[in-house]
């Protein structure tokens, strides 16, 4: 590999920095390597939620307990389980089966991740509670209630957030409990995951998208195609010039200035690793850029919602696409988006008039979000190449194989892909189903709402922003800024603009 030294250096202190808590996995076949992966792990759980609902179709309501909590001005009205037939189960104890069943099938998990059991119940414990107290006081009527809403709890003003408002409560939470609590952030350690609980959601996300798609073929078909080429013009346009400038003006190596291109252009974490993995880039790289894109994200998260509602809630599949254009972690990503889908549907009705149907900007912020992951492995496989045959072979060093680019897949793509296409063929295939689908993925939706407040309050914890400073990561943060502030959001504004202007939600009827 081409020395460092010879091209330009990262600060001396990079090297010093240890990695952030689940950021980088052991290279597979160490010693240290876990049986199993976040990803592999998200799969499977998200597929065993997503199969559990789908017994609602044979007569069975496996997750009907499941906790559910609406608007509330009297908070013992709030929790009840998700199905009708569990009505006479008392909220609180719906919620306690809700946090046995998340914490079984989660310590199974940990246990092949070879994670400390003792320590991961006791931390997911933690994050479960923290977690659902921030939502439920999100779904406080005077905090989510949006204008239509308002005549039923006769009350006369609201912040019109509807209850995802839980989700920014949660990572305001985190936020405050990783920067000026570290003792707590620390005994949680080992249950702050952000990464497998966002993949799970998306794939449990993957049958809900499915749903979507029959209810309203023409459109979403558009939105997948719409999406698909929004990502490759994306790819094309984005990662050479965030190449160009962290090598020209700001002097990084080739081996720092590509993770930093795919985690600043493409999508964070999975890519930044996929392509240090790819280049063969000393750990430190990847580790250093992952954590930018955890900081950088959660600045995002905080205000281009709020963006997109001040500008775009006229044009809602725009600002979905926006969000996931622009956030470069799976988890802000999609967390972006349904904040937007909350914060665009309140004003929507209340400017306009219009009450679109929930989820489309959230789902269009997922789809587009996917389809980056999917040309993760895709570009990483590009990058081996040019790698192996233009700058390593310098060194001898033999090609990357196809099976180490296998390894660096985000295999939760896949899971996501599994319940799109099993709903949509089902639902196709035996119309008669599609009620019973729809009850099935209300209840897997309340799984997936846990994962994903759950990523928002981990996102929170493990944004430790004085720590990361004082390691020396002031340097790459420049070209961060840069390039995505000054470059990144306002092309990817565009290029939503391009390909989604004028495509518009169903409307409540």
């Amino acid at each position: 590999m081409v020395s460092a030294k010879s091209e330009g250096v990262a600060p001396s202190t990079l090297a010093k920095s240890a990695p952030p808590p689940q950021t980088v996995a052991a290279p597979p076949g160490s010693a240290s390597a876990p049986r199993l992966t976040e990803d592999w792990l998200a799969v499977c759980i998200g597929i065993l939620v997503f199969l559990l609902s789908l017994t609602l179709l044979f007569g069975v309501d496996s997750l009907g307990w499941g906790i559910t909590n609406s608007l509330w001005l009297n908070p013992g009205k709030s929790l009840a389980p998700v199905s009708k037939a569990y009505a006479h189960l008392p909220g609180l104890i719906s919620l306690f089966a809700t946090y046995v069943f998340m914490l079984v099938i989660l310590l199974v998990g940990a246990k092949g991740l070879g994670a400390d059991l003792k320590k991961f119940a006791k931390g997911f414990t933690a994050v479960f509670v923290f977690s659902y107290i921030c939502w439920f006081i999100g779904s406080w009527a005077y905090i989510a209630a949006t204008p239509n809403a308002r005549a039923g709890f006769k009350i006369g003003w609201s912040l019109n957030l509807t209850n995802e408002s839980g989700f920014i409560i949660a990572l305001l939470g985190g936020l405050v409990i990783g920067n000026f609590m570290p003792n707590l952030a620390a005994k949680m350690k080992e249950a702050i995951r952000p990464e497998l609980y966002i993949k799970t959601a998306i794939v449990i996300l993957g049958g809900f998208l499915g749903m979507t798609v029959l209810a309203q073929k023409s459109l979403a078909g558009a939105m997948l195609f719409q999406g698909a080429c929004s990502i490759i013009i994306a790819y094309l346009i984005f990662w050479p010039v965030v190449y160009f400038v962290a090598r020209r003006y700001f002097g990084f190596s080739r081996e720092w200035a590509a993770p930093l291109a795919s985690g600043i252009s493409i999508c964070g974490v999975s890519a930044a690793i996929a392509t240090g993995g790819a280049i063969r880039a000393r750990p430190i790289v990847p580790v250093m850029v992952s954590s930018l894109v955890v900081i950088f994200s959660v600045v995002e998260l905080l205000f281009l919602p709020f963006v997109a509602q001040h500008f775009l809630y006229h044009q809602p599949l725009v600002a979905g696409a926006w969000m996931a254009l622009s956030v470069k972690t799976d988890g802000a990503a999609v967390a972006s988006g349904a904040i937007a889908d909350a914060l665009i549907r309140a004003k929507a009705s209340s400017v306009l008039g219009l009450i679109f149907q929930p989820g489309w900007i959230m789902s269009t912020a997922a789809t587009v979000k996917v389809f980056i992951d999917v040309m993760i492995g895709v570009w990483a496989f590009v990058l081996a190449c040019v790698w192996s045959s233009k700058f390593d072979r310098k060194e001898g060093a033999p090609p990357v194989k196809a099976k180490e680019i296998w390894q660096r897949f985000p295999k939760f793509v896949l899971g996501y892909v599994a319940t799109f296409l099993l709903v949509l063929l089902v639902g196709s295939l035996a119309p008669s189903t599609v009620a019973g689908l729809k009850g099935a993925m209300s209840q897997a939706n309340v799984f997936r709402g846990l994962f994903f407040v759950m990523t928002f309050f981990s996102i929170g914890v493990v944004s430790n922003f004085r720590k990361l400073w004082e390691e020396g990561i002031g340097r790459l943060a420049a070209v961060y800024a840069v390039c995505l502030f000054g470059y990144i959001i306002w092309v990817g504004l565009g290029i939503s603009w391009i390909f989604f202007h004028g495509m518009m939600p169903p409307l409540v009827r």
